[in-house]
């Protein structure tokens, strides 16, 4: 279905939800339709996301090994692009674990009666027992771990038959041809569920709309602004002080330099769309060589998510307290890890974005349906997102201009 339907049908859904909740007292063939429709849509995407996540991330490892003839370039602009999503996901997690006005406001569904979340004051369990835990989800059977779609045992098997064939095959080996191809027929079906997106989403603002009332609308403003005061801070402070440090790009400069670029992300929304202009206003103005631009900035548009691995690592806490799903300490580290590998690797496919959230919300216990309440304003803040990755992109090229 043509993404053109997206928002229609899920202000649709939500209007149809209102209507029978508050003038028809409950529609129960509807209400029955929309459930089957979003029990379906949401199976098929937890069907799908093991096999995309193992094989998208093993041929992006295998695909990697080409960045070695690139020498000092490959591993200055790969460490960049690390240390600027940690930072981008510890900003997120730090700003939410002061920042959350939201909890004012009651969740969706009732809280337990014990729970140890990332707000309370205090948290359970030793650091080793946090580690222990970890590394039991991480180090385990990968069959057992893509049946009981542990995403992070999925990850690590990823992680770890990647990096052995990257070093064991040989350079004329088929074995990454025919990977890639099967991770292009994993794509494919993707696709093939995601051209229901907005049926699904139709379904899900239906369903949610009968929970949704003003104070569930006033929690996703609140939502809102701390995402986008974040990402401002990230955009504005950060990543400027970054090209400064690490670049030797003065703030003016910059500025003159990410003029066109970011106007065009914000327009566009698209950091591939982007390009041309981004890989001109480095040559031209940040002076970077062509066969540099050449590498680094198409990488970026690729793994370099921050703005995407901020809003992540926000939505994450948020939907745990709207869904009252208990996140201990263990948990936001395995968030921070998850969003590190989802935002360096997300598929190369419409809506990539919401599979890698979805990612996230499995590993530690969000329902699926929580991603339809963060959709209800992803659009507006996907812009400013876009506009920071643009940003980084280019701050990336000075970078490994400098120090390659």
């Amino acid at each position: 279905m043509n993404s053109r339907w997206f928002a229609p049908l899920l202000v649709l859904g939500a209007l149809l939800g209102w209507l029978s909740a508050t003038m028809f007292g409950g529609t129960a063939w509807l209400d029955d339709l929309t459930l089957l429709l979003q029990t379906s849509f949401l199976a098929a995407l937890r069907m799908i996301i093991v096999p995309l996540i193992f094989f998208s991330l093993l041929t992006g490892i295998l695909q990697l090994r080409g960045t070695r003839s690139m020498g000092r370039l490959g591993g200055v602009t790969v460490a960049y692009y690390a240390l600027t999503s940690a930072i981008a996901i510890s900003l997120g997690l730090v700003v939410v674990f002061f920042i959350h006005p939201w909890t004012a406001y009651p969740p969706l569904t009732e809280l337990p009666e014990v729970t140890t979340t990332l707000l309370d004051a205090e948290q359970d369990g030793s650091v080793l027992g946090i580690l222990q835990n970890l590394l039991s989800s991480m180090l385990t059977n990968p069959f057992t771990a893509m049946a009981d779609v542990n995403i992070l045992g999925v990850l690590t098997t990823a992680i770890l038959f990647g990096l052995a064939a990257a070093v064991s095959l040989p350079e004329d080996s088929k074995w990454p041809d025919m990977l890639s191809e099967v991770t292009q027929l994993i794509y494919t079906c993707a696709r093939w569920i995601l051209t229901t997106l907005p049926v699904g989403l139709f379904a899900i603002a239906y369903q949610l709309t009968g929970r949704i009332d003003t104070d569930t609308l006033a929690s996703l403003g609140q939502f809102a602004l701390v995402v986008f005061g974040a990402t401002a801070v990230h955009g504005l402070i950060v990543l400027p002080l970054l090209a400064w440090l690490l670049g030797g790009v003065s703030p003016a400069r910059l500025a003159r330099a990410l003029g066109q670029p970011m106007l065009t992300a914000l327009l566009t929304s698209s950091s591939a769309a982007t390009l041309p202009l981004s890989m001109t206003a480095a040559e031209e103005k940040l002076g970077v060589a062509r066969n540099k631009a050449a590498f680094v900035l198409p990488l970026g548009a690729t793994i370099n998510m921050d703005g995407t691995a901020l809003f992540e690592a926000i939505a994450v806490v948020f939907l745990a307290y709207m869904f009252s799903v208990p996140l201990d300490a263990g948990d936001i580290i395995a968030v921070f890890l998850m969003t590190m590998l989802v935002s360096a690797g997300a598929p190369g496919i419409p809506s990539g974005g919401m599979t890698g959230l979805q990612v996230i919300l499995l590993s530690v216990g969000i329902p699926l349906e929580a991603i339809g309440l963060v959709l209800l304003i992803e659009r507006p803040l996907d812009t400013f997102r876009t506009a920071v990755n643009v940003e980084g992109d280019l701050i990336g090229s000075a970078v490994a201009q400098r120090w390659s």
